[in-house]
């Protein structure tokens, strides 16, 4: 009996350390986690064999890597489905250029920022004049003070040469109206190099007035001749728009669902929404809108890609922006990816990253 008991007792510590091993393999082997991905190059690019890549995608590569986490990637159709998947828990995570905002913020968790950026503008490349930029530039202050200008000196010095050729000179003589009226004509002939010698002035005095005016004149037309020519090549190179101001006297666009529609939202702004940044622009380049208001980096990408020659990208934004990494509510992989996304950003590999798929950095990031 004392040895049956003792056999039992060996074969249970042998067998003991075995299980304890399964159980605690068990207890820590990670889960693969379901990632939600949307295609927004240069961010997040699918290929055409399946496979994704982009700058969001690096990132979150080597943040997986360095985590030892393992995952597969699931696409959603838009953002709105992007973000409702990932806050009912559907998704574990998303991935891609996804913008930290209030609303998302109520309903989601988000991981440190790793990008800076801003809503953009935009336009059609105006080659051509055409009414509209003719309309803006000719009710320019600039134009305006000119015109202003060129009418005080021609009156001015048609005033100065009846004060003193009304008595001598017939031409300039008669009434207040019919003299003041005949000299400003002369002032203005004479501006326009179209007066004739008889209908001048006779006096010493109004000779010298006449010869002083007539080189004023020249030069004035000469500087008001160069002011509208830079104030129309100016209005023909920016077009109609040129701030966040025009977009309220204009046709505007934008993606529906995403933070770029919130943003005219809250600017009570009228626009008209599109599915995607493809269809949009390709309304903006055939005419059916005067701005595209989206993601800056994403529209610099598009028309980069087949609108570079049409279609610009203002160097003015309406709203920061930050992107960052989203997590269904309490998701405790939270802290530890935020850490991992501070230390990456840091590194050479992420600055390699940011050349290759933006060609440059004009933005700060974080």
């Amino acid at each position: 009996m004392v040895l049956r008991i003792a056999v039992l007792l060996i074969m249970w510590l042998s067998v003991l350390p075995f299980a304890q091993a399964q159980d605690a393999t068990s207890a820590v082997a990670p889960r693969e986690l379901v990632v939600g991905v949307k295609d927004a190059p240069p961010f997040a690019l699918k290929g055409a064999d399946g496979t994704w890549s982009g700058l969001s995608i690096e990132l979150w590569r080597q943040v997986a890597k360095a985590q030892n986490l393992h995952y597969r990637f699931v696409e959603a159709k838009d953002m709105p489905e992007l973000i409702g998947q990932t806050a009912a828990g559907k998704l574990d995570i998303a991935v891609g250029a996804i913008t930290v905002t209030v609303d998302r913020e109520k309903i989601l968790d988000f991981t440190q920022a790793y990008y800076s950026t801003g809503t953009g503008i935009a336009v059609p490349i105006v080659s051509v004049m055409n009414w509209g930029t003719l309309r803006r530039a000719m009710t320019s202050f600039n134009f305006l003070q000119a015109v202003v200008a060129l009418i005080g000196l021609t009156l001015g010095a048609g005033i100065l040469v009846w004060l003193l050729e009304r008595r001598q000179n017939e031409y300039f003589g008669g009434s207040v109206t019919k003299g003041i009226s005949s000299s400003v004509w002369w002032s203005t002939l004479a501006m326009t190099q179209r007066s004739s010698a008889e209908k001048g002035p006779q006096t010493i005095l109004g000779r010298l007035v006449a010869t002083i005016w007539l080189v004023v004149s020249v030069i004035t037309i000469a500087v008001f001749t160069a002011g509208v020519t830079s104030v129309l090549t100016t209005s023909q190179i920016q077009g109609t728009i040129a701030s966040v101001a025009d977009l309220t006297a204009v046709r505007v666009g934008t993606v529906k669902g995403t933070s770029s529609e919130g943003d005219l939202i809250r600017r009570k702004l009228k626009f008209q929404s599109y599915d995607n940044l493809g269809e949009g622009l390709r309304a903006l380049r055939l005419g059916r809108l005067d701005a595209f208001v989206y993601d800056k980096p994403l529209m610099t990408w598009a028309i980069r890609q087949g609108y570079a020659s049409r279609l610009k990208v203002l160097d003015v934004s309406i709203e920061a922006q930050s992107y960052a990494f989203a997590l269904s509510p309490d998701s405790p992989l939270r802290k530890p990816l935020s850490i991992e996304i501070l230390h990456t950003i840091q590194s050479d590999e992420w600055t390699e990253a940011r050349v290759r798929y933006l060609g440059e950095e004009p933005l700060s990031f974080r």
